[in-house]
């Protein structure tokens, strides 16, 4: 049975904001980003070229400037595997971890306002990188349901691709922790290896959807997180 292959692509460096734990910042893709895209579709590029895959030309990516950025690199770089002109569909779905009200507040000021609010408690030393804490206001998601929001996307989509006589490939650009928690929900990691693992910047990680709904690893390198390092996306 031809396989079918989701490639997870974190989106480039971009024009981040200094010690701002929200994602969805909207900043492009700086110099070294824009690099960082080119030669991550070009290794894409040469190991579907290599294994024979089939290139999907629909490319999934967030809405963020810098994935929705990296995803035109990629389409461009693909465009002679695919059987039509590859094309960026946009999707909520795909976004980092959001914090809600607190978006684009600094550490110190997201901390600041909740030891101001008498409603709730002070968050714990580690919140950026404690998969199961929500800061505790209007609309913020703790990275395990932002994960699982991912994997909800990802197993949908593959599960409605037919399987072609070829193995196929899709691909989807978003973001390092929200692809790493989806990847714990879709069985793929362990949830001891959140802390330990990162996504090297348009490095794909290759996941088989399998029958029956289950996924494996068949592809890429996660990067190991120094123990002194903090979640950025």
């Amino acid at each position: 049975m031809a396989r079918l292959i989701a490639a997870l692509v974190r989106h480039g460096d971009y024009h981040q904001l200094a010690d701002t734990p929200s994602a969805h910042q909207p900043w492009p893709l700086n110099s070294a980003g824009e690099t960082q895209a080119q030669e991550g579709a070009q290794g894409l590029h040469d190991l579907i070229a290599r294994n024979d895959w089939t290139l999907l030309p629909s490319i999934d990516s967030s809405r963020m400037l810098r994935a929705w950025q990296t995803a035109v690199i990629f389409a461009d770089r693909l465009a002679d595997l695919a059987a039509s002109t590859p094309c960026i569909e946009s999707h909520d779905e795909l976004a980092e971890r959001g914090v809600g009200c607190l978006a684009n507040l600094t550490r110190a000021q997201i901390e600041a306002v909740l030891h101001q609010d008498p409603r709730v408690s002070d968050p714990p030393a580690d919140w950026k990188m404690d998969s199961h804490y929500r800061l505790p206001l209007q609309g913020a998601e703790s990275l395990l349901e932002a994960g699982e929001r991912v994997a909800v996307h990802l197993a949908q989509c593959m599960a409605a691709l037919p399987r072609e006589s070829n193995d196929s490939v899709k691909v989807f650009v978003g973001h390092g922790a929200a692809f790493r928690h989806a990847a714990y929900h879709l069985g793929v990691l362990g949830i001891e290896q959140l802390a330990q693992l990162s996504m090297h910047h348009c490095r794909p990680i290759l996941i088989e959807y399998l029958s029956g709904g289950q996924w494996r690893h068949v592809g890429g390198e996660w990067k190991l997180r120094p123990e002194s390092s903090q979640f950025t996306d």
